[in-house]
């Protein structure tokens, strides 16, 4: 069992269930501009890298009008939707609760004004010492700066430090950062992917997620 004194938690697929708001408004946003929309699981593999990154596999390009346009509007129907559906995981609650004694944080590369709101919404805001969003100034994961930022702030060792998400990008954020990378299978990711990767844990449920830390 490994022995923590702060875990950071990526959200979108390891703390919340998001998916279904995000694929609602990224076709909300199509429809809007005239294009065809997308099946929801394909959008579901787009979720994890921000939102120019989600906007961009959506309507194909990064920059120019349409490219714009679809960000104003996408931003436009998610602060709007990003509660209808979302919930923690199931059990969540209680993995916080179990860990109430230990910091806690999250990083995300979810927009800050959008993970307050969910956060908010899901009435975890005080459950963490630190929540910080992908638009802070600060490259996304998988780049370890935002990683490296929390141990600063919240004055953590590395070595018991865990960062828990559903993603690659959380797997070579935590490398990268120095820190031990628990991948859940659960989330968002490819389950088969995050194992091949050999991240330091594995949880396949969130349950696993008491008994695999003290």
């Amino acid at each position: 069992m490994f022995k923590t004194d702060l875990l950071i938690f990526d959200l979108d697929g390891t703390l919340a269930d998001t998916k279904v708001d995000i694929a609602v408004s990224v076709n909300l946003t199509l429809n809007e501009l005239g294009l065809p929309e997308k099946p929801d699981a394909l959008i579901y593999s787009y979720v994890g890298a921000g939102i120019r990154r989600l906007i961009q596999q959506a309507v194909g390009e990064e920059e120019g009008e349409r490219f714009r346009a679809a960000m104003a509007v996408f931003r436009k129907h998610y602060l709007v939707h990003l509660l209808d559906t979302t919930k923690l995981y199931p059990g969540m609650d209680g993995v916080l609760a179990h860990f109430k004694s230990k910091k806690k944080a999250v990083v995300t590369n979810k927009a800050q004004v959008y993970t307050d709101k969910l956060m908010a919404g899901l009435k975890i805001t005080d459950r963490f010492d630190l929540i910080l969003g992908g638009d802070n100034g600060y490259p996304l994961k998988p780049d370890p700066t935002m990683l490296r930022t929390v141990l600063e702030k919240l004055s953590a060792d590395p070595r018991r430090t865990i960062m828990i998400g559903d993603g690659m990008h959380d797997v070579n954020a935590a490398r990268a950062a120095g820190i031990a990378i628990c991948a859940v299978g659960y989330g968002l990711g490819d389950p088969e992917e995050l194992r091949n990767a050999r991240p330091d844990f594995f949880c396949e449920t969130v349950a696993d997620l008491k008994k695999t830390f003290a």
